[in-house]
């Protein structure tokens, strides 16, 4: 397995990869250092799914707390969420694997305004 592949598993690990791929745009960014488009590709990606995960994740872990009447649908919508975030990112995985692009319809676009 060659170090390209291996940096994008990196990247692509649910919640502990958003750390690699946010160094690795901040690093991008501040200095010339040589990557490739599909390794900043999979970093913006990554960053991009990880805060929106973060996002809906605080969001309804801050809403069942602060409410008596759904509590319990809250949590199980939070569960779900994050549920869906691992199986995005073990979804990625795969098509790493396969060779495949790293393309997610909707979450491109947004992924692309990242550095």
């Amino acid at each position: 397995m060659d170090s390209e592949r291996r940096s994008l598993y990196l990247y692509l690990l649910p919640v502990f990869g958003f750390f690699p791929a946010w160094w690795t745009l901040y690093r991008y960014r501040r200095t010339t250092a040589a990557r490739s488009v599909a390794e900043l590709n999979a970093s913006r990606l990554s960053v991009t799914l990880g805060l929106l995960w973060l996002a809906g994740h605080l969001l309804t872990e801050f809403s069942a707390n602060h409410t008596e009447s759904h509590h319990l649908s809250l949590l199980i919508f939070s569960s779900l969420w994050t549920s869906g975030y691992i199986l995005i990112e073990l979804g990625l995985m795969v098509r790493v694997w396969q060779g495949r692009s790293l393309r997610l319809p909707g979450l491109d676009h947004l992924s692309r305004k990242l550095p």
